[in-house]
C-alpha cells in the first residue's frame, strides 16, 4: 500500500514539475487584458493567409 502511494505521489509530483511552467505561462499570456491583442493578431493572420487552392 505504501509502495503504491509512493508511486502515485511520484507521478503527481513529476506531472506538476513538467506541466506547471506551461500552465503558468498560459495563464499570464491569456489574461483578459491581452484578449484584444490576441484577437487582432488572429484576425490579421486569418484574413491575410493566402489561399492554397489559388496555385
Amino acid at each position: 500500500m505504501f509502495l503504491l502511494l509512493f508511486f502515485v505521489l511520484l507521478i503527481q509530483f513529476s506531472t506538476y514539475w513538467v506541466f506547471e511552467p506551461i500552465t503558468s505561462f498560459l495563464e499570464n499570456v491569456l489574461e483578459i487584458k491581452f484578449f484584444p491583442i490576441i484577437a487582432l493578431i488572429g484576425f490579421v493572420f486569418l484574413f491575410s493567409a493566402k489561399n492554397i487552392e489559388q496555385n
